[in-house]
C-alpha cells in the first residue's frame, strides 16, 4: 500500500495559458497591484487578487495572504494559507452573514453609515464575509480565460448606478433558491448551498442516470454532468416521492435574496405566485452562494452546467482570447455565445436530451447561456410558428409600467417589452406542442426587469419592488399555462438568480481599476479584471562576459505556444550610475546584442526595453527585476 495515497495532492491552476502571473509580470503585476491600493481609487478597492509562483494572492490595504488548494483522494479540496502579513482580508468566509434587510442595517450602522434607508445601506469590507472565496478565487484562474488580475471593489463603490454587483463579499454573491413541485420536501432549509449545486441537484431529483465524468478537483467520478463542481442538495429532496415529468427553471436575474424574504415575510400578497411557490416546496433561508465574479454571463452558465466559470471558460461578460489577441463582449454581443463555453462541461439542456433520447425538447428563454437547447433564441433558434410569435407579441406589447417613463428611465421600458417577448416565446412554444398535454421537459426562462430595476433604482428602492410585483404576475402566467394544460403537479419548478444586488454611492463615481490605468498599466482592462501587456525578454550572457544577447518577444503566446518576436523595441543597455552604454531597436527577429565594457559587473550592467503598448521592462544582466518587494511599500508596520 502507497503510503502517500491518501496525502492530499497540491492543485495549482488547471490550465496555464497565461492567466495569473508569470515571471515576465510580476513588475508590471505588482505596479498595478500597488497602483489600486495607494493610489486615487485606492479607498474604492477591496481586493486585488493573482495567482503566482505556485499560490493564489488575495491583497488588500488591510493585509494579504498567500493560500494553496489540495484535493484528497475522494475529490474534496481543502486550503492552507502558506503566507500572511497582517490581517487575512478574507478570513471571514460565513456564508450565512447579512442575508436579511435588518442584517444589512445594522452592518451599514457598524460601518459608520446610519440609515432607516436599506436602499442607502452602504458595507465596509469588514462587516461582510466572502463566502467560499478560497475555492471561488482559486477556481477562476483554472481557466486560459482568466486575468492576471481581478479587482474585487468595495462593496458600494463600482460604477454610478443605484445598484450593482461583481464583487467577491456575501451580498453581492447571494442568490435566492427555492425547489417547488415533485421530490422535494417542504419547509425553509438554512444550508451551506453554492450554485454550482443547483444544477446537479436538478439532475438529481429529476432521475438523470449519473455518468463518467470529473468531479470538483478535476479527478474522474462518477457525476450527473460531465464537470460537476458541486453536490446535490440532498436535504431538500423526497426520494419517497414521484419524480417530476420536466423542470421549469426561473431565473429572476438581479433579484436579491434579502429583498425576497422581505417581500415573502411582510408582503406575501404582493407577489403571490412567488410566495405560492415557496409554500408548496422548499426555500433556503439564507440563499446560495453565487460565482465568482459575481455578474451576469458566467453566472448563468455556472447555474447551467454545475461548474465555476473557470471550468466552463465563460469567466467574465467580457474576457481576452491572450492567443487570439481579440476581446470577446460576450455580453455585449448578446447572440451566438454558446460556442465560447467550454466543451469540457455539459448544460442541463445536454443532459436532459442525454437521458431522454433525441425526441426530448428543451428550451431556452432569454438565458445567457443555451447549449444544447433546441429553442434558444440568443443562438438564433427558434422552435414554433415565427409568424405566431411575432403577433403574440406585439399583442402584449403594452404591459408595460408607465412607472419607467414617469420616472424617465427609458431602459427599464426596454426591460420590460423583453420580459414580455420571453411569454410571447413560451405562449408559441406550447402552442407548438400542441393541446395533448406535452411540454418542454426543461426550460430555462431568464426575467430580465428585476436586474434592471436593481442597477437603475437600487436593490430595495419601490421602483425595484415594482419590477419584482410585476415579474410575479408574469410568473403567475406562466403557472397558468401549465395548469390549464394539465402540466402544473407534475412540473418542478427552480426559483433563482444570478447574484446579488449592492447599494452604490453614486457620486463616487466609482473605478476599482482607474488606479492602474492612471499609473499607465497596460493592459486589456474588462470590467474587474486585466490582462497585463507584457513583454517576454531574455537576456544571454556570453561566457567570457564580453557580450551581451537580449531578445524581445510577446509575453501571450499563440495558439501554438510560440511567443512572436517583437520588432521595434527600443533595448537600453545601462552601466554605472545609470549610463546608457549603448541603445538601439529590435529588427524582426527580436534578438540584439551589444558589446559589454571589461570593467563593468554583471550586478552594474542593467537592460531596459520599451514598446508602446506594452509594460516597459528594467532588468539586471542575469534577468532579475530590480523593482522593490511591494510588502515593504504596502505594509511597512506590518509583520508576516
Amino acid at each position: 500500500m502507497n503510503p502517500d495515497s491518501d496525502k492530499p495532492r497540491e492543485l495549482g491552476p488547471e490550465r496555464l495559458a497565461g492567466n495569473g502571473l508569470d515571471p515576465h509580470q510580476y513588475d508590471s503585476g505588482d505596479a498595478a497591484i500597488l497602483a489600486m491600493l495607494t493610489e486615487a481609487a485606492a479607498d474604492n478597492v477591496d481586493l486585488a487578487i493573482t495567482w503566482r509562483a505556485d499560490a493564489y494572492e488575495v491583497w488588500s490595504r488591510r493585509g494579504m495572504i498567500r493560500f494553496k488548494r489540495f484535493a484528497d483522494a475522494r475529490g474534496t479540496l481543502s486550503f492552507q494559507v502558506v503566507e500572511q502579513i497582517g490581517e487575512n482580508p478574507i478570513a471571514n468566509q460565513d456564508p450565512f452573514l447579512v442575508s436579511t434587510i435588518a442584517d444589512e442595517l445594522e452592518a451599514a450602522a457598524r460601518s459608520g453609515n446610519h440609515t432607516d434607508d436599506p436602499n442607502r445601506a452602504y458595507f465596509e469590507p469588514h462587516v461582510l464575509s466572502h463566502p467560499y472565496a478560497y475555492e471561488r478565487i482559486a477556481q477562476l484562474f483554472d481557466s486560459p480565460r482568466a486575468p492576471d488580475l481581478v479587482v474585487s471593489p468595495k462593496a458600494y463603490a463600482w460604477g454610478i448606478q443605484p445598484g450593482q454587483h461583481g464583487a467577491l463579499d456575501v451580498v453581492q454573491c447571494r442568490a435566492p433558491l427555492i425547489f417547488s413541485g415533485p421530490g422535494v420536501r417542504r419547509g425553509l432549509f438554512k444550508l451551506n448551498a453554492r450554485h454550482v449545486d443547483v444544477a446537479p441537484t436538478i439532475a438529481r431529483i429529476a432521475g438523470l442516470p449519473k455518468i463518467a465524468g470529473f468531479d470538483a478537483s478535476g479527478a474522474p467520478a462518477q457525476v450527473y454532468l460531465k464537470r460537476q463542481d458541486g453536490r446535490p442538495l440532498d436535504e431538500i429532496i423526497d426520494d419517497n416521492a414521484e419524480r417530476p415529468r420536466r423542470v421549469y427553471l426561473i431565473l429572476l436575474d438581479g433579484q436579491t435574496h434579502s429583498e425576497l424574504r422581505h417581500q415573502l415575510d411582510h408582503n406575501p400578497a404582493a407577489i403571490p405566485n412567488l410566495a405560492g411557490l415557496v409554500d408548496r416546496g422548499a426555500m433556503l433561508s439564507h440563499g446560495s452562494i453565487v460565482n465568482f465574479p459575481s455578474i451576469t454571463w458566467p453566472s448563468h452558465s455556472t447555474i447551467l452546467t454545475g461548474a465555476w466559470c473557470g471550468h466552463h471558460d465563460v469567466v467574465n461578460p467580457t474576457f481576452h482570447l491572450r492567443e487570439h489577441r481579440e476581446t470577446v463582449p460576450i455580453q455585449g454581443n448578446i447572440y451566438d455565445g454558446e460556442r465560447y463555453l467550454s466543451p469540457d462541461v455539459e448544460t442541463l439542456y445536454e443532459a436532459f436530451k442525454r437521458s431522454g433520447g433525441e425526441g426530448t425538447l428543451t428550451a431556452s428563454i432569454h438565458e445567457p447561456q443555451g447549449r444544447g437547447a433546441e429553442h434558444a433564441v440568443f443562438e438564433r433558434r427558434i422552435v414554433g410558428d415565427k409568424a405566431r410569435l411575432k403577433a403574440l407579441t406585439a399583442e402584449m406589447a403594452s404591459d408595460v409600467s408607465p412607472r419607467w417613463a414617469d420616472d424617465n428611465i427609458p431602459a427599464m421600458t426596454r426591460e420590460e417589452v423583453v420580459d414580455i417577448r420571453g411569454m410571447a416565446q413560451l405562449i408559441a412554444l406550447l402552442e407548438h406542442c400542441g393541446d395533448n398535454g406535452k411540454a418542454p421537459t426543461f426550460v430555462a426562462h431568464e426575467f430580465v426587469l428585476t436586474d434592471g430595476a436593481g442597477h437603475d433604482y437600487g436593490p430595495h428602492h419601490e421602483g425595484t419592488r415594482e419590477a419584482l410585483y410585476r415579474t410575479d404576475k408574469r410568473i403567475g402566467a406562466v403557472l397558468e399555462l401549465f395548469r390549464a394544460r394539465g402540466l402544473l403537479d407534475s412540473t418542478l419548478f427552480v426559483v433563482t438568480s444570478d447574484h446579488g444586488m449592492a447599494a452604490q454611492r453614486v457620486e463616487l463615481k466609482a473605478n476599482p481599476l482607474r488606479g492602474a490605468q492612471l499609473a499607465g498599466i497596460e493592459g486589456v482592462y474588462a470590467e474587474a479584471m486585466i490582462y497585463l501587456r507584457d513583454l517576454r525578454v531574455e537576456i544571454a550572457r556570453a561566457r567570457d562576459h564580453r557580450s551581451l544577447a537580449v531578445t524581445v518577444l510577446d509575453n501571450d503566446a499563440l495558439p501554438d505556444g510560440e511567443h512572436p518576436p517583437l520588432a521595434g523595441a527600443r533595448v537600453t543597455l545601462h552601466g554605472r550610475g545609470n549610463a546608457v552604454i549603448a541603445e538601439t531597436r529590435t529588427p524582426e527577429s527580436g534578438r540584439v546584442a551589444f558589446a559589454t565594457p571589461a570593467d563593468l559587473s554583471d550586478a552594474e550592467l542593467t537592460v531596459g526595453v520599451e514598446l508602446k503598448g506594452y509594460n516597459p521592462r528594467t532588468l539586471r544582466a542575469d534577468g532579475t527585476s530590480l523593482a522593490k518587494d511591494i510588502r515593504e511599500i504596502l505594509y511597512p508596520n506590518l509583520n508576516p
